[in-house]
């Protein structure tokens, strides 16, 4: 019995020998980050009486830890910022992606996220792909693994949107596959390569947004089940679909061979970008060898759906329960072609969302929209007639007055005066909570977490002169559908999930941020993290 036991011992001790050679770091054959487009955390629990027993949530819940009050540390709460902190671990004030678009003062027009007019698209004849992470200033967890193995690890980015699958990628990856609208199929740029991976090319030949149109889109279970939802069809909702197919069965015949930006409104979004990734890890052979690989995901579609129905739509409620379906898939698929136990997987949400201010109202909360259009238009009529020149206000991005530095500059006009002005204007409107002048943010009274907040988000060439807070559930948008970017709670609490290599079941109440995700994956690595992180490493993660 003894003798039977030491070598039982002896075994185990050689399995674990040839697995992890003596000396080594211990570390995963690959992390898979899935950062789902407008999550709010509470959507974790909202459905979770319909989650299946082994579908995604309930799965990661039940054996991963889940970060209960992660919230975000800076304002604009939107897409491009929200992927660039979870992937660097720092804030737009140190990484310069401020918003999805900015104002840059510097080269004095509107600059995307993520534009490149020196890189061309691969894969299709469309500008959509004149895109890299050139804006993005420091460096990406992924980009730190690369650096860490002497680039033999492989990062690759997937999202509907470029922005999504770019930023998290990093500098340094091997790749980033996004989807072009107008062709409806995936795309890149020759900032990575010239031409696409086989195993892509194989993929857009199956043309799989018009399997999904030809299947349409109509609700997963009986439509009187959703309970959770207001009742289909709205006056507050939009309809993305046309005038003539305002709720469910949603009718995508027609769309067959054209209006393909029309399957990123559907939850077959997150489908297709799944089955993308299944792709990616296939081809790509990620995880197949010692040398830890990172596959970033990023599913856009709950983003566009939300936007347009909001967060008490039967459309949220049914994106999510096939959602849930799909990501139990996956899982499924990265236990048979990784491992179960071999991978660190993480889910989190670069934003949440307001609800839609039509449904507050009747519901008796107070709530109401903002035209910044319209505002921006009044403001400069106002300016023109108190200083005599037009266009001093060049842009509203990201809650935030541009000014004119050039004009000003060359009239040597008083800056001091026209801001002033403009904060005057904005004070007595009913939507502003708060309207001061950036410079004096440390000096204006405001409660510390939102003028943290605000200091986070401030890059002096990409942000404005005059910061707006809107009071609670005021939206800048139109009397259909919502939006997100406010510091409030909807906007800024998201789910934070770890799950496989490593992680033991439990969950924390304590306040953790999404910019300490990249440096609990750089920690759980031991590799450097971030150049820009100003995170920490989440001790409840890192100490198991």
């Amino acid at each position: 019995m003894i003798r039977s036991s030491l070598i039982c011992l002896l075994l185990i001790m050689g399995v674990v020998a040839h697995s992890q050679k003596a000396g080594e770091v211990a570390r995963p054959k690959l992390v898979v980050g899935l950062v789902v487009d407008q999550m709010r955390w509470d959507f974790l629990y909202r459905y979770s009486d319909r989650y299946l027993p082994n579908g995604g949530f309930k799965r990661i819940l039940g054996q991963g830890f889940s970060c209960e009050n992660t919230m975000i540390p800076y304002a604009p709460t939107v897409t491009a910022c929200g992927h660039t902190a979870i992937y660097t671990g720092s804030v737009p004030g140190v990484h310069g992606i401020t918003g999805n678009a900015w104002y840059d003062s510097n080269l004095d027009r509107a600059v995307y996220c993520t534009e490149d007019r020196t890189v061309k698209t691969v894969g299709s004849t469309t500008a959509a792909g004149e895109m890299s992470p050139r804006n993005m200033f420091v460096t990406t967890v992924g980009d730190e693994l690369r650096l860490a193995t002497n680039f033999r690890s492989k990062v690759i980015g997937i999202a509907i949107k470029d922005r999504g699958g770019i930023l998290p990628a990093g500098h340094s990856a091997n790749g980033a596959y996004w989807y072009d609208n107008k062709t409806g199929v995936w795309i890149t740029s020759t900032y990575y390569r010239n031409d696409l991976p086989a195993w892509l090319d194989k993929y857009n030949q199956k043309k799989e947004p018009d399997q999904f149109y030809k299947e349409g889109w109509n609700t997963l279970y009986p439509i009187n089940t959703y309970t959770q939802s207001a009742p289909d069809v709205q006056p507050y909702e939009a309809k993305p679909f046309g005038a003539t197919s305002p709720g469910f069965p949603y009718v995508l015949s027609g769309m067959i061979g054209k209006n393909y930006n029309v399957i990123n409104v559907t939850p077959f979004g997150n489908t297709m970008t799944l089955n993308v990734a299944r792709e990616a890890l296939k081809g790509e052979e990620l995880g197949k060898d010692e040398v830890t690989d990172f596959l970033a995901v990023s599913l856009s579609s709950p983003d566009y759906v939300g936007h347009s129905f909001g967060p008490n739509s039967i459309e949220i409620e049914d994106t999510y329960l096939r959602l849930d379906k799909d990501l139990g898939d996956f899982l499924d698929f990265l236990d048979q072609n990784v491992g179960k136990g071999q991978y660190l997987f993480f889910l989190s949400a670069d934003h949440g969302v307001a609800h839609i201010p039509g449904f507050l109202k009747a519901n008796k909360i107070p709530a109401g929209t903002v035209d910044d259009a319209a505002m921006l238009e009044e403001m400069n009529v106002q300016l023109k007639q108190k200083f005599g020149q037009d266009d001093l206000v060049v842009s509203m991005f990201n809650y935030q007055v541009h000014l004119n530095h050039r004009v000003m500059d060359s009239l040597k006009m008083d800056k001091e005066k026209i801001s002033k002005e403009v904060v005057r204007y904005l004070q007595k409107k009913e939507s502003v909570a708060r309207a001061f002048e950036l410079d004096e943010l440390m000096e204006t009274p405001l409660p510390a977490k939102l003028r943290e907040m605000l200091a986070s988000g401030y890059y002096p060439s990409r942000s404005g002169d005059i910061q707006i807070i809107l009071k609670p559930q005021y939206i800048d948008g139109w009397d259909v559908g919502t939006t997100h970017g406010l510091w409030n709670p909807y906007d800024a609490h998201i789910p934070l999930v770890w799950y496989g290599w490593g992680i033991k079941p439990g969950k924390s109440n304590t306040e953790v941020y999404m910019t300490d995700i990249a440096p609990t994956i750089s920690a759980l690595l031991h590799i450097q993290m971030p150049s820009g992180s100003v995170g920490k490493p989440i001790t409840e993660i890192t100490n198991k």
